[in-house]
């Protein structure tokens, strides 16, 4: 047996544990409910399976990215059980609540070319996961405008994250065509 695999593999799976912990009285907004931790686990599997991220860190940061922005999660419950290395690509990638959301989506596409390459990675993961179900498992109360206007938002997001990863740019673009197509972005205007 290979005990650092089994240490990754385990430390996986503790994330997986905490973040469904953290997420789990959470829903997203589409038609089924899903439960939340389908997200942060579809981010994971986006950087794993289409991004060929290996590194450890940051697959867990991916499962655990929402954690502080969303639940009851602090930086030091982050910090204590999984690191420093984690808890920083974990802030690197959560918006400040604070803020009035226009800010806050604003905020994402100035800070984005200013990411490390790790934090854009999640990012981008995350972006692809979010059109990805706009387009195939919508929120339940969007007008056609709103989705418009959110695909258009993660066009100017995505833009400063390029550079960082080919195979995942090429899916979010799909998307991206796709979104644009079935949100009838993509008709000249006359």
């Amino acid at each position: 047996m290979n005990s650092q695999f089994d240490e990754r593999t385990g430390n996986l799976l503790t994330a997986v544990h905490f973040a469904a912990f953290k997420h789990r009285d959470q829903r997203r907004k589409d038609q089924a409910l899903s439960p939340y931790i389908n997200h942060p686990l579809e981010v994971a599997r986006l950087l794993w399976e289409v991004g060929s991220v290996r590194e450890e860190a940051t697959l867990i940061a991916a499962i655990l990215h929402d954690t502080i922005e969303d639940t009851d999660t602090t930086p030091d419950d982050i910090r204590q059980t999984f690191g420093e290395d984690v808890l920083g690509l974990v802030l690197e990638v959560t918006d400040d609540k604070s803020l009035p959301k226009a800010r806050r989506k604003q905020l994402q596409i100035e800070t984005a070319p200013h990411l490390s390459l790790r934090a854009k990675l999640i990012k981008l993961a995350d972006k692809i996961s979010n059109v990805y179900d706009l387009l195939h498992s919508p929120p339940r109360r969007w007008s056609l405008e709103r989705k418009q206007r959110y695909l258009l938002w993660t066009e100017q997001v995505v833009t400063g994250l390029r550079g960082v990863n080919p195979a995942l740019e090429h899916r979010y673009d799909e998307l991206l065509q796709e979104g644009k197509h079935c949100l009838q972005l993509d008709k000249e205007v006359q």
